[in-house]
C-alpha cells in the first residue's frame, strides 16, 4: 500500500480567522506530506506491513521490526493523526452534539462544558509537542488524554474521535507562543457532526465484538 496525503475537504483559508491559511497550507503540504513520504520509504519492500491497514499497524506497533519501529510510530502516527485532524474541522464549526454522543458526554463528564474544559487542560498540559484527544476505550467509555509527539491513541488501545494538534507548527505563525489562544479559537471550527459519526462507528464496532 502506498500512502497519500488526503485532500482537504475545504480551502486553506476556510478556517480563518481561527486558523490562518498560511499555517494550513504549510501544515498540510509540508508537515503532513513529509510524514507520508517517510512512511512510504520505511515500508517500501516490507510486504508483511504494506498489506495491513495503518490503523492495525499502529494498534499493534510492537509487531513492527525494532529497527524501524520508532520511525513508523512517528511517521505513521503523523499521517493517521493528521488525516483525522483535517476532517474533524469545518468552516464555521457545527453545533455541539446532541443525540447519543451528546447524552454520553453528559453522563460521563457531567456536561459538555466539563468535557471541553478537561480536553483543554490536557492540551495545555502537554509539555512540548503532541496531541490532545477524545477517544473511545475498548469498554466503550469515553476518555480524554494527551499523547507525546505523533503517538496515536490506537497505540494505547483507544479509538480517537477528536484530536487537537498542539505541535507549535500547528499555530505558531498566528499565535506564536499563545497555545491557550489557539485552543480557544479551535473550538470554533470543530465539526461535531463528524465527531458524532466517528463515535457511532466506534460504538457499533465494540457492540459487534461483544456479541
Amino acid at each position: 500500500m502506498v500512502y497519500e496525503v488526503p485532500a482537504l475537504p475545504y480551502p486553506y483559508d476556510a478556517l480563518e480567522p481561527h486558523i490562518d491559511a498560511e499555517t494550513m497550507e504549510i501544515h498540510h503540504t509540508r508537515h503532513h506530506a513529509g510524514y507520508v513520504h517517510n512512511l512510504n520509504k520505511l515500508l517500501d519492500g516490507r510486504r508483511e506491513l504494506q498489506s495491513l491497514p495503518l490503523e492495525e499497524i499502529l494498534y499493534d506497533i510492537g509487531r513492527v521490526p525494532e529497527a524501524i519501529r520508532q520511525d513508523v510510530r512517528n511517521h505513521g502516527g503523523g499521517h493517521l493523526n493528521h488525516s483525522l485532524f483535517w476532517r474533524i474541522m469545518t468552516p464555521g464549526g457545527s453545533q455541539p452534539p446532541q443525540g447519543t454522543l451528546g447524552q454520553t458526554l453528559i453522563e460521563q463528564f457531567g456536561s459538555f462544558r466539563r468535557m471541553t474544559d478537561k480536553f483543554t487542560q490536557a492540551a495545555m498540559a502537554r509539555f512540548g509537542s503532541g496531541w490532545a484527544w477524545l477517544a473511545v476505550e475498548p469498554t466503550g467509555q469515553l476518555t480524554v488524554f494527551s499523547t507525546p509527539n505523533q503517538d496515536s491513541p490506537l497505540m494505547y488501545g483507544c479509538q480517537p474521535i477528536l484530536g487537537l494538534d498542539v505541535w507549535e507548527h500547528a499555530y505558531y505563525l498566528k499565535y506564536q507562543s499563545r497555545r491557550a489562544d489557539y485552543i480557544a479559537a479551535w473550538w470554533s471550527v470543530v465539526n461535531w457532526n463528524r465527531v458524532a459519526e466517528l463515535y457511532a462507528r466506534s460504538a457499533s464496532r465494540i457492540e459487534r465484538k461483544s456479541k
